[in-house]
């Protein structure tokens, strides 16, 4: 399963949170595709002997061998292709490393982390405030440049 992974890594170039997320959606597609299929290929049923018998199949064109055949494979492939992403997927969640710690250690660290966002946050704080006044600065000295150049008298 490593192997499987390693391959994996090396072709999506992903972490593996990012590549659970991708297997999440396939498997979310592989069935959403399985019972749209499966609904569609259903045949009728006779709901109660009240009813009428339901209509013949819409595609009376095709071969009914033919049919019959790629109705009762396409299940199976396709299940055998949900199986497939959901191992996938169980071979990523094993390769997850483990949590450090406990409840306690894990909120230890968000406080650290969210400390230290605070602290950067502060920096951009202060630097965007000494942008701005430089530019306020550099804005008056245009100005004064530009009404300088304007009160120049032409050389008669």
């Amino acid at each position: 399963m490593v192997g499987l992974i390693i391959g994996f890594k090396k072709e999506r170039k992903m972490d593996i949170i990012s590549q659970l997320q991708e297997q999440v959606n396939t498997i979310a597609a592989l069935a959403f595709n399985t019972f749209g299929t499966l609904q569609r290929d259903a045949h009728p049923v006779k709901l109660s002997p009240n009813y009428p018998d339901p209509p013949p199949p819409s595609n009376p064109t095709e071969d009914p061998a033919t049919a019959a055949g790629n109705v009762s494979e396409q299940p199976k492939l396709m299940t055998a292709a949900l199986v497939k992403a959901a191992k996938q997927f169980d071979a990523l969640v094993a390769a997850l490393p483990p949590a450090e710690g406990g409840e306690e250690v894990q909120m230890k660290r968000i406080a650290e982390l969210q400390a230290e966002n605070d602290a950067v946050g502060q920096e951009l704080q202060r630097q965007l405030e000494a942008a701005e006044k430089e530019l306020k600065e550099v804005q008056e000295l245009f100005g004064q440049a530009t009404d300088n150049c304007l009160n120049l008298k032409r050389p008669d």
